[in-house]
């Protein structure tokens, strides 16, 4: 006998907030998560082992500067002044990945999943998280897709594209196959705030957002509406949801 699966996942949309807040709520979450798989490890009697939860938050952040364990501090071309003139933060983090940027106009996803209630490969999860945000993009009318290499999602993709254009960056950490960070979607997104970074390591390659890709205003809500259903559609997940810490 062995613990059911939980694949109910609780939506928590905390609107804008500041970086290094949310993060700590992500810790706490994640550690609760960890601790309890610990426990049930331990626990003798299966029947008495106890589910574990699944989350996923959405907000935007204040300016922010995120470095990945695995990222270069060269590729951050700001200095601390610099840093306070443009009001912004900046984190070395815990997740994977390099250099990356949040602000307003962009939304972030964290899922803290415990893929044990779903599946255990690391690819498998980000190619799924990819996959929900290129048919979240395609519902808003733009073809984007995967490069083989590099994670993340852009807009012309195609092997041969002249100018491929990354919109949606993402870094993760697992932990006894339990998740935290995420991927962050360039909406409305101060595309000149990349300006101060070498995009997660790649100086090859630009940045673009929904807005600049579709020449009009896209609505924040209707865009975490449909990235919420897809990601839900792709793990087979079912969604409750709140609005607060």
């Amino acid at each position: 006998m062995s613990i059911p699966s939980n694949k109910t996942v609780d939506v928590i949309n905390l609107g804008t907030d500041d970086y290094k807040r949310v993060w700590d709520y992500q810790e706490t979450i994640f550690k609760k998560t960890v601790d309890l798989k610990i426990v049930n490890r331990k626990t003798e009697y299966p029947e008495n082992q106890i589910a574990t939860s699944n989350y996923l938050i959405l907000c935007e952040h204040p300016h922010v500067y995120t470095l990945g364990k695995s990222g270069s501090i060269d590729n951050l071309l700001l200095d601390d002044q610099g840093l306070k003139d443009h009001n912004a933060q900046f984190y070395r983090i815990n997740r994977g990945g390099d250099i990356t940027y949040h602000g307003p106009g962009q939304l972030v996803a964290y899922p803290i999943l415990d893929l044990d209630n779903f599946f255990n490969d690391i690819h498998k999860y980000l190619r799924y998280l990819e996959e929900a945000v290129i048919m979240t993009l395609a519902d808003f009318g733009l073809p984007a897709g995967r490069i083989d290499g590099l994670t993340g999602v852009w807009i012309d993709f195609e092997e041969g594209a002249k100018d491929p254009r990354k919109i949606c960056a993402m870094g993760v950490k697992s932990s006894r196959w339990v998740t935290m960070h995420g991927l962050a979607l360039n909406v409305s997104t101060d595309l000149s705030y990349f300006g101060h970074i070498v995009p997660c390591g790649i100086d090859d390659k630009a940045v673009t957002s929904m807005n600049k890709e579709l020449g009009k205003h896209v609505d924040m809500s209707e865009v975490q509406e449909r990235l919420t259903y897809h990601i839900a559609e792709v793990f087979e997940m079912d969604i409750t949801k709140s609005d607060a810490l």
